[in-house]
């Protein structure tokens, strides 16, 4: 079972790969952000957005932060403003590295029951497997976003966890 230390590295590395891949996006223009490339969410601005909104649906079953409005197929499309997008990631990694800071280590014991979207049903889960999915479908995604960025001609830094600083 994963502890605190271990979330809270995730939440650095979380914070430290969206400032690493929303600086090398900035170098790219808006239509070349949104430009289809492929990927399950399109473009690097529409998997920026899903990786945003699915990490809000993930801290409202956790921490009872607002619920998204949004669908699965909707999220890649949450915000059409860059720099509206920018701030809200920013802001939200703050949000979940609180939530850790805060956090009893005894609720990682527990089970959470939650409706799952994407399964059409209820599901109950331990609450340390469904964080661990929390911050590895960040990197999932980060890692498209990464390889998109790098197509377009971008040069993103390391994503490698040993060399956080």
């Amino acid at each position: 079972m994963i502890g605190k230390a271990y979330m809270r590295e995730m939440a650095r590395y979380n914070r430290w790969q969206n400032d690493n891949l929303y600086g090398a996006a900035e170098g790219l223009s808006d239509a070349e952000r949104k430009r289809g490339r492929g990927a399950f969410f399109g473009s690097i601005h529409g998997t920026l957005n899903h990786i945003l909104w699915a990490d809000r649906a993930w801290m409202y079953r956790f921490a009872g932060t607002p619920k998204v409005t949004a669908g699965i197929k909707g999220s890649a499309d949450i915000y059409a403003d860059w720099n509206e997008l920018k701030r809200e990631r920013a802001s939200f990694d703050g949000t979940i590295a609180d939530w850790v800071e805060r956090l009893d280590p005894k609720w990682l014991e527990g089970d959470l029951t939650w409706f799952s979207g994407a399964m059409q049903r209820e599901m109950t889960m331990p609450k340390w497997i469904l964080v661990t999915h929390m911050f590895n479908h960040q990197t999932h995604h980060r890692g498209q976003v990464h390889a998109m960025l790098t197509a377009a001609g971008m040069k993103p830094g390391d994503t490698d966890l040993p060399f956080m600083p």
